[in-house]
């Protein structure tokens, strides 16, 4: 298999210390704003704005402070990070915006996070109880977790393929309550997911559509790509990260198959700096924004793959991670805190296409989880890092 960017820079253990510390001081330089409150899902002209805890990304924020707790040990973040797992144990209670499938997203990094860092148990009830809401969306006609929208219409019966990261939620809760259900769960969405959102050249579907009578196949499409037959960018590095987990947790063999197979999809359509446009449909010279989330969620992947792969793929894959960070530290990570109060710029949240039906927000901007995810594989790349997923 010929090797694929095999002369770009990697990231030195001394950037990486560099790029989390910087990291660190602008979380806590934002906390004065961002303690009872939480950030939006997007940067407007380069800075975030208060919100309350109520949309699907604000556990990203949460899970910014947990790494940088686990970066400088500062008690500041400690200490508000707790009282936002409060807001998320009174969210969850409330049942203030759940009904989707993005419990994971929104506990794993908060609350999970804070279970397994000091043994908050107001966070293990919160996250439970996420893990106990999340199953609620389960169809046992297909077999999967249905991604929003109420459950008995039929333009509503799909999944979508950044839930493979909601998934590691189950499985934690299998793993405290000794309930094997979530587990259960969590294994058929896997291989429903995986069987379907990947197509025959290991491009992926956004979503897919099942039969509501049949719980057969019926088609995939998008709602946040280019259209539908492209290949989203933060979706393709959802199937990176995701079939890194399904493998974690299934150990299924041939989830390791198509993690090269979709990692090389993706490596195969990014530009020669290796952050990708919003859509893998553009490459070299485009006009098109970009999304420098996609590229720190796949370097998480291919960390996380890294773990399970003998000793040359191993290497491989983390030194393909450590060039992707090295790109966005060098050309996309913020740098100044009067210039922007997030981490990374040039993200794409929800770009409007001629095929698509997406707003046209968050674009060429920091966001939440790009933001999170770039901490994410800094902390990896330096520690045996015991993970929120």
């Amino acid at each position: 298999m010929e090797k694929l960017f095999t002369e770009m820079p990697v990231i030195t253990e001394n950037e990486m210390q560099n790029a989390l510390d910087f990291s660190s001081k602008q979380v806590i330089n934002n906390l004065p704003d961002f303690t009872y409150k939480f950030q939006k899902a997007y940067s407007e002209n380069g800075f975030y704005q208060p919100i309350e805890n109520d949309d699907w990304t604000t556990g990203f924020w949460t899970g910014e402070i947990w790494l940088a707790y686990e970066f400088c040990k500062d008690d500041r973040l400690k200490k508000a990070a707790l009282i936002q797992v409060d807001s998320f144990l009174n969210r969850i209670d409330q049942k203030i915006a759940v009904d989707h499938h993005d419990m994971g997203f929104l506990y794993s990094p908060s609350c999970v996070a804070a279970y397994k860092l000091v043994g908050s148990e107001k966070a293990r009830e919160a996250a439970i109880k996420a893990a106990d809401q999340l199953i609620t969306r389960f169809h046992p006609v297909g077999e999967f977790i249905q991604a929003w929208g109420a459950m008995d219409e039929p333009e509503n019966y799909r999944l979508i393929i950044d839930c493979l990261l909601n998934l590691p939620l189950l499985y934690w809760a299998t793993e405290e309550t000794k309930d094997e259900k979530y587990r259960e769960i969590a294994e058929k969405h896997i291989h429903t997911a995986i069987k379907n959102v990947i197509r025959e050249d290991y491009s992926t579907w956004h979503t897919f559509y099942f039969n509501m009578q049949t719980g057969e196949p019926d088609h995939g499409a998008t709602c946040q790509g280019y259209r539908d037959g492209s290949a989203w960018a933060r979706g393709q590095a959802w199937g990176i990260y995701g079939s890194a987990l399904a493998y974690r947790y299934t150990k299924r063999e041939e989830y390791v198959d198509i993690f090269k197979h979709v990692t090389r999809y993706y490596l195969e359509h990014l530009p020669k700096d290796m952050v990708p446009y919003w859509d893998l449909e553009f490459g070299e010279g485009s006009s098109q924004p970009r999304d420098s989330s996609s590229a720190s969620i796949a370097a998480c992947g291919m960390l996380e793959m890294a773990k399970y792969l003998d000793e040359t793929d191993a290497a491989y894959y983390t030194k393909l991670a450590k060039q992707m960070i090295k790109s966005l530290y060098d050309n996309y990570a913020v740098k100044d805190p009067d210039t922007s109060n997030g981490l990374v710029l040039h993200s794409t949240y929800s770009n409007h296409s001629p095929y698509n039906t997406c707003n046209h927000y968050g674009v060429d901007e920091c966001n939440s989880w790009g933001d999170y995810f770039y901490m994410e594989a800094l902390t990896r790349m330096l520690k045996d890092w015991k993970q929120y997923w």
